[in-house]
């Protein structure tokens, strides 16, 4: 099974979301994933949606994603070089003793603390999915009390489009 991450531009309608969603539920493919935001051209959107299987899963989805009124574009961003990123919102317990080490963590990911409390840190980090993994991992044994993640925004590398 591999992972694939897709553009999908569409007309930016109440129910688009749904019908997308929909559409990979009832065809059995798991959404891993999916942002959406309004995109450069006024009037659409893009998702960007992760979903894992085989390459014939893509083929259909892409086929699928198609026959919807709505969709303009469907991209495999994951078939050429692209930037991905993930935000996450972190918050661990931090007494006074431990904060230093949690400071640690942050700063060697590049992270940044984001509201102190008198017993939590918030910690915002933003890359690819394994680097937050990888913190979310260094940070559970201080105690998380809430995570929040955005899922995967991307785009092809360079002049592509």
């Amino acid at each position: 099974m591999k992972k694939f991450t897709i553009a999908v531009l569409v007309n930016n309608q109440p129910g688009v979301l749904q019908r997308v969603s929909g559409l990979f539920g009832r065809r059995g493919f798991n959404i891993e994933s999916i942002t959406v935001g309004t995109s450069e051209e006024p009037g659409l959107s893009r998702m960007v949606i992760v979903t894992s299987g085989d390459d014939r899963t893509l083929e259909q989805v892409s086929k699928q994603l198609y026959k919807l009124i709505d969709v303009i574009k469907v991209v495999d961003l994951s078939a050429n070089p692209m930037v991905g990123r993930e935000l996450a919102l972190i918050k661990v317990s931090a007494e006074p003793s431990t904060r230093p080490e949690i400071l640690g963590v942050v700063d060697t990911f590049r992270a940044a603390v984001v509201d102190i409390g008198t017993h939590t840190l918030m910690v915002q980090v933003v890359g690819d999915s394994e680097k937050i993994d990888a913190m979310v991992e260094l940070l559970k044994p201080y105690g998380i009390r809430e995570l929040s993640r955005t899922g995967v925004t991307a785009m092809m590398r360079g002049n592509a489009r």
